[in-house]
């Protein structure tokens, strides 16, 4: 009988679903991780909340671990890597607590319209400042949402039924998208300029990163509210704090810091600032609805193979795994890079098998492809779940099969619709085991796709190689992999460097600034 321990508190539901399904649980909370290491070989599975720190030490110590179950959203506190490595399946509940976060997010913007929180106070203490708080009104106000996915969804169509207009800024959101949701699709700059109140839902990555910074805080309105329920770094604080000061933020309202606990901070006592502890999840029925979601699938995995909702798996046959693997690794690489590459709203993607590919189960190479090109965008996407996430984002996806062999024995080809017309890469496999590009929007290329890399189009000419070498190396940054791609003699060039570390913003603008260069990217795989 699989046996699987509960280290963090979550609904007793959870435990009487593991025992019904036939498996063995303890529920054992608030260990040590010493404590955690002495115990965790013990078992087949492992569910978590937020709490347990899944640690490559800790994995090293499970030798009999099979699968980790999340009850929530982000992972980041389990090793995925380590536990790849190890053969542990990794799984979370990613909307579980959707609908929670979104009601969150609505409570705070209208606390911040009536400015609930310091009226409270202020009635509590003996004052009676009826004249002292002036609150706004929702209704036709511009609500400017950042990130259209799945709970920035559920916040339009709250807010819609609040008679508000609805403006999003969303790269990936697609016009026939827009139209169903009932929001008007708009650029950062528009938004910006037109909202009264600015809700954020979006995942932290580098295009993410203090996306409301001192420049964009000021192009809003002036009296504009601002709510962050998403992730902490997407407003800078020091900005958003300077703004509150001098009156061009009307309020503000946080769930979530760059530094969490946040036991302390310089908007803390700010007027017209609200703060809550990272509560978007913390609702009752959210709480209930993980753990029985978590309980459910790790049971599946456990008793019948079954996976859903896995980060680090596909969903596959035990006789299928071993001839896709590395296919669906291929196909996850090549769906990422037309991700970093092709910028904006992408209304359809089309995966094209060629030769041996053509004769594959076609279901897992996709979901790859979309979940490598989903991840761009958000952090919850997996193999299991992209499809349904490419469905509900609009993205037609289009599957295409030639059995005849052309230049290679297999090809992949993923190719996706743009404003500037049809964009596509492929890759085969070396030795039908090893990933490896063959074509990058049209020009002939042989790379290995993989950790951090410098991306360049360039116009084919004498010198570039070297001065591009010596940029790097006065920089400090260590070429590992230098791969060159032309469409003809003094034409457009292109050229993937693998370096040893992330490309920074200040290095793309030094390559940038080279004679030549059209476009200079960082990737990363």
């Amino acid at each position: 009988m699989p046996k699987v321990l509960i280290s963090d508190k979550m609904s007793p539901l959870a435990a009487q679903i593991f025992r019904s399904r036939g498996v063995e649980v303890d529920e054992i909370t608030g260990k040590t991780p010493e404590e955690l290491k002495a115990m965790i070989g013990q078992y087949d599975g492992l569910a978590i909340r937020s709490s347990t720190k899944v640690t490559k030490e800790i994995l090293a110590a499970a030798t009999n671990l099979k699968v980790i179950g999340r009850a929530g959203i982000g992972v980041d506190n389990v090793d995925i890597p380590a536990a790849s490595a190890q053969g542990v399946v990794v799984m979370n509940t990613p909307f579980g607590n959707s609908i929670t976060t979104a009601e969150h997010a609505i409570a705070l913007m209208f606390a911040l319209a009536r400015q609930l929180p310091e009226a409270d106070a202020s009635t509590q203490a003996g004052k009676w400042e009826k004249n002292r708080f002036m609150g706004v009104e929702l209704t036709a106000k511009t609500l400017g949402l950042i990130g259209a996915g799945n709970i920035g969804s559920i916040v339009a169509d709250r807010a819609l039924g609040l008679r508000m207009k609805v403006v999003a800024y969303d790269p990936f959101l697609t016009e026939e998208r827009a139209i169903e949701l009932g929001v008007e699709k708009v650029t950062l700059d528009e938004l910006l300029a037109r909202a009264d109140f600015i809700t954020l839902h979006t995942p932290l990555t580098d295009q993410t990163r203090n996306i409301l910074s001192a420049e964009n805080l000021a192009k809003t309105k002036k009296g504009v509210r601002i709510i962050n329920c998403a992730r902490g770094g997407l407003v800078d604080e020091a900005a958003l704090k300077a703004g509150l000061d001098s009156g061009h933020i009307g309020g503000a309202a946080l769930d979530v810091f760059v530094t969490e606990p946040a036991k302390e901070s310089p908007l803390f006592g700010t007027p017209n600032f609200i703060s809550t502890p990272h509560l978007g999840a913390s609702t009752n029925e959210a709480q209930v609805n993980v753990a029985l979601q978590v309980a459910e699938q790790m049971a599946d995995y456990l008793m019948t193979g079954g996976v859903t909702n896995a980060l680090n798996v596909p969903s596959l046959s035990a006789e299928e795994a071993p001839k896709l693997k590395p296919y669906m690794a291929l196909a996850e690489k090549l769906g990422s890079l037309v991700g970093q590459l092709a910028h904006g709203a992408i209304p359809r993607i089309s995966i094209h098998t060629e030769g041996a590919a053509a004769e594959l189960n076609m279901k897992p190479i996709v979901s790859a492809v979309l979940a490598g090109y989903l991840r761009t965008q958000t952090a919850t996407v997996n193999m299991v779940n992209a499809p349904f996430l490419a469905k509900d984002r609009g993205l037609e996806v289009r599957e295409i099969r030639t059995e005849r062999e052309g230049d290679y024995h297999t090809l992949l080809r993923v190719a996706v619709k743009t404003s500037d017309g049809e964009r596509s890469v492929a890759g085969t496999l070396f030795g039908d085991q090893a990933p490896r590009l063959v074509e990058l929007f049209g020009i002939k290329v042989e790379a290995d796709l993989v950790g951090s890399m410098l991306y360049v189009v360039n116009e084919d000419a004498p010198g570039f190689i070297g001065r591009i070498g010596t940029l790097l190396g006065e920089a400090g940054v260590n070429i590992g992999t230098f791969h060159l791609g032309r469409r003809a003699a003094g034409g457009e060039a292109v050229l993937l460097l693998s370096v040893d570390e992330p490309v920074t913003g200040d290095l793309l603008a030094q390559v940038k600034a080279l004679p030549g260069v059209k476009t200079a990217m960082g990737l990363g795989f």
